[in-house]
């Protein structure tokens, strides 16, 4: 009925598990992947932010920091080592344990929502989809971490997972491939696995 009434338009997958949602979307629409995007990453690195900006003591407004992989406790994978304060990397005003604890503390930012609130669907989400919709509205050609349709890009096929794209008037403009350690590979290939088992379930 969406595709039927809107032919042209631009999914943006929301719900959990939202991987495997958006993965679900290719499978049943047909419609260009460029513009089925999962939303996970660009919460998971708002997350990351604020929990850099917390342990510098900074304004979030100084902090840069992207999360990749799966959207789950155990799939996202927070680049601790690209994160920076003013192009600065973090690593030169926090030690390496405390930055250990933010990437923790990221990767049970929903759950620790989920305790304190009884859902994690609160404003986090909702801005991220804002900032989303406005780069492709107003075809900014911004970087985010999304979920995208993976063919070959990263060592990964046929599933998605969260990688920075540019986004604009067509959706998916372009994905970037980065150069990943060999520990950050490690954790996207067990998080693409993850993934995966969870695409298994689906009755495609």
């Amino acid at each position: 009925s969406l595709i039927k009434h809107s032919p042209n338009t631009i999914i943006i997958v929301v719900s959990n598990p939202m991987d495997t949602m958006t993965y679900l979307v290719h499978k049943t629409t047909g419609i260009p992947k460029n513009r089925i995007i999962g939303m996970g990453g660009a919460l998971d690195s708002a997350r990351f932010k604020y929990r850099l900006a917390e342990a510098l003591g900074a304004p979030i407004s100084d902090v840069d920091g992207m999360v990749i992989g799966g959207h789950s406790d155990k799939g996202m994978v927070p680049l601790t080592r690209l994160a920076t304060r003013n192009s600065i990397p973090v690593s030169e005003f926090i030690s390496e344990d405390r930055l250990e604890q933010v990437l923790q503390d990221t990767k049970v930012g929903g759950a620790t929502l989920t305790g304190l609130l009884g859902t994690s669907a609160w404003y986090a989400p909702g801005a991220a989809v804002s900032g989303m919709v406005q780069a492709i509205a107003c075809d900014t050609k911004k970087i985010f971490p999304c979920s995208t349709l993976l063919e070959g890009e990263y060592g990964l096929n046929d599933l998605c997972i969260g990688v920075p794209v540019v986004l604009g008037k067509n959706g998916i403009e372009s994905i970037v491939e980065m150069n990943l350690s060999a520990a950050e590979k490690a954790h996207m290939v067990a998080s693409a696995t993850g993934v995966s088992k969870t695409n298994s379930l689906l009755e495609l």
